[in-house]
């Protein structure tokens, strides 16, 4: 047992000192809020880094926050990281608010950049406003969701209980003061050589960082992770849902067109699939999709521009109730709102009118196209006889006599012959 012991501390030892001498430190970057893209391509990262026994992963951050979840699944990461985990707030005049503070707090060191800022971590509802008793708990789950990491990590607990109790917010200075973050580092050369001989923690062991010599290799997101960033943003969101029931529109409005369908359907899906990441009000989707009825049934039903009107105050309460959330990151511009609506607007007053012009058209061809077509009598029509209209002779008859040359309109069409009258 002993024996058995031994050679499992040597193993163990082994791994630590490999860790310990690799040479490439991982870097990755976040600018924007925390999402789901944001957790995959982390997770990615850390398993990549621990596969080919990186020496450090270092996240450098500027973030005004993100969802609970997308932190949470970040965090476990994080913690149960067998390589070294660094998050830099960097450059001056960024952040880590909220879910970022708490990401950063996870990190083994956690470093700023003189001018940067951390904290304001009160959890937010989205969705709809819950009542005090589900409040308080959301905010004591967290409060003890935080000071587990930072009792973890050594680091002031009661500033970073009062950033999510008070939302309270620290300078760069403040926070490396009151110990809540590890470092201040001008930039990342400063930073690697501050973190060169520091003492990691494992559950294995410790070992020191040996960061001499080391390069450092950027990751960017991969072309996946990337198309769920972008379409995680509200506002792209928003766009591709907008331009998914327009071509829905385009589609029922003009049967057979297929392409507007076909790119309308598609955008739906990218849409639906970017709102499983977004506090999604399905009150403002209706309305949008209500303004889209409303259009559309503009064409069948004569309504003097009442349904167009309504469609539109639908469209414009649905944009502005579509993302329920406090945070301006996780809702759409009201810029980009209001210049939808007027080109969706403009675009479906275009089609209607363009469609009832279509409906009011007198036909050109058939029994119905020779109703009201003026000609001349060929011959005398007593009571028949033959015209001629459009360069055409017809068959004719007629109720009174018409005398050869006289103008008649024609009036009924049955079989291969006309009735016609003397033009007025």
């Amino acid at each position: 047992m002993k024996t058995g012991a031994i050679i499992l501390f040597l193993l163990l030892s082994t791994v630590v000192v490999c860790h310990a001498d690799q040479t490439t430190i991982r870097l990755l970057e976040i600018g924007g809020p925390i999402n789901p893209a944001t957790t995959v391509y982390i997770g990615r990262n850390l398993q990549e880094a621990a596969r080919n026994g990186d020496a450090l992963v270092l996240l450098e951050m500027d973030t005004p926050g993100g969802l609970d979840t997308s932190m949470r699944e970040i965090v476990k990461k994080i913690l149960s990281s067998p390589v070294p985990f660094v998050v830099y707030v960097a450059p001056s005049g960024s952040r880590a608010a909220s879910a970022g503070a708490i990401i950063a707090l996870a990190a083994d060191y956690c470093a700023m950049a003189p001018g940067t800022a951390i904290g304001a971590a009160h959890p937010v509802s989205i969705g709809g406003k819950p009542d005090a008793v589900m409040q308080e708990k959301v905010v004591n789950d967290l409060l003890a969701y935080v000071e587990g990491i930072a009792k973890q990590r050594n680091r002031n607990i009661e500033l970073v209980r009062q950033m999510v109790s008070k939302s309270l917010s620290l300078s760069a200075e403040k926070a490396f003061e009151e110990k809540v973050v590890d470092f201040l580092a001008v930039d990342r050369t400063e930073l690697i050589r501050i973190l060169n001989g520091k003492t990691i923690q494992r559950a294995q062991g410790s070992f020191k960082l040996k960061l001499d010599g080391t390069k450092v290799v950027s990751q960017k997101m991969t072309t996946r992770e990337k198309i769920l960033n972008v379409i995680g943003d509200p506002n792209i969101a928003y766009m591709l849902m907008m331009l998914g029931f327009l071509g829905l529109f385009f589609e029922l409005s003009t049967p057979g067109a297929i392409l507007p369908g076909v790119i309308g359907a598609i955008s739906l899906i990218l849409a639906f699939f970017a709102f499983q990441t977004l506090p999604v009000n399905y009150a403002g989707v209706l309305l949008i999709f209500l303004a889209l009825i409303l259009f559309i049934a503009e064409i069948k039903v004569v309504s003097q521009g009442m349904l167009t009107v309504g469609g539109v105050l639908a469209m414009i309460l649905g944009s502005l109730l579509l993302f329920d959330s406090p945070e301006p990151y996780l809702r759409v511009s009201l810029t980009l709102i209001l210049l939808t609506v007027f080109l969706v607007t403009g675009f479906a007053i275009f089609v209607i009118k363009k469609a009832i012009t279509v409906h009011r058209t007198k036909p050109a061809t058939g029994k119905e196209g020779l109703i009201g077509e003026k000609g001349y009598a060929d011959s005398d029509i007593m009571p028949e006889g033959k015209i001629v209209v459009r360069g055409e002779y017809w068959d004719a008859w007629s109720d009174v006599p018409v005398t050869r040359g006289e103008k008649i309109t024609i009036v009924a069409v049955e079989g291969m012959k006309v009735k016609v009258e003397k033009a007025q």
